[in-house]
């Protein structure tokens, strides 16, 4: 049975991908920083998945859930999902949550598709999805620190197909960048007033439709998948010009700032 690996899957956007995973035929290995959330991930899914408790700032964690994994069979599929956010001005940060933040959202993405390669070549191949963001298009207020690792996060992704592309090793890497998702990790920010650009987005995304887009990854080429499409496009054709960039990601600031507040009102 060919296996895939969920970093992060103890709840929200990781918990549904280990799932449609899981439907679609793969033992899944769930993991997570908090072990009886894995856990939890691994009972709602049944006899194809089995958790495992993993901090993925440790990059021999990645070598052990690899191990792990071969022994139900061939890796197929890695998901680096696992990631931290908080948002508070760059300079307000302590300095330990900046190392948390760094370690767990690039560096984590980095040793989990390096141990993935490892797993893979010998395999035949597979697919590596490393969860980026809106935030890797352009600034966003608030979440600088964030918004530092998902910029990496994505210029990594395609770096790294070019490099296996010219080794011809047969591994096919995406990025996923989503717009704000309703998970806990946001809901848990929402009374917080930097995080306010997350919910500039028209609606936040739901878990689900995120899963599902980022599982039909595998069924093709595509390295990077922005959802919404339309939005990534909008920041994008700014990026030329930073100035006019930090404008409007002022004014989608301030829209976002009068939605958090109602919705933190409840």
């Amino acid at each position: 049975m060919d296996v895939a690996v969920v970093t992060g899957a103890g709840r929200g956007m990781g918990r549904e991908i280990a799932r449609l995973l899981a439907g679609r035929g793969y033992a899944v290995l769930v993991t997570d920083v908090n072990a009886e959330a894995a856990e939890d991930t691994a009972a709602l899914i049944g006899e194809a998945a089995r958790s495992m408790a993993q901090d993925v700032r440790d990059p021999n964690s990645h070598r052990a859930v690899a191990a792990a994994a071969a022994e139900r069979g061939p890796i197929k599929v890695w998901v680096n999902n696992a990631g931290i956010l908080r948002t508070q001005r760059a300079w307000v940060h302590p300095d330990e949550e900046v190392r948390a933040i760094v370690d767990a959202n690039l560096l984590g993405v980095i040793w989990g598709s390096r141990a993935a390669v490892e797993s893979m070549r010998s395999a035949g191949g597979g697919h590596i999805i490393n969860m980026a963001s809106m935030s890797s298009f352009g600034p966003v207020p608030g979440l600088a620190v964030y918004g530092a690792t998902k910029h990496a996060v994505l210029g990594f992704t395609a770096s790294l197909q070019g490099d296996l592309s010219e080794e011809g090793i047969p591994i096919r890497v995406h990025a996923v960048c989503p717009d704000g998702v309703d998970t806990g990790m946001v809901r848990e920010r929402q009374g917080e007033p930097d995080s306010a650009i997350i919910f500039s987005a028209p609606r936040l995304l739901q878990p689900e439709e995120v899963a599902a887009r980022a599982v039909a990854l595998i069924d093709g080429t595509r390295i990077v998948e922005a959802i919404p499409r339309w939005r990534a496009w909008v920041v994008r054709l700014s990026a030329p010009f930073p100035r006019a960039n930090l404008r409007m990601a002022a004014a989608f600031r301030k829209m976002g700032e009068r939605k958090r507040r109602k919705e933190a009102a409840g």
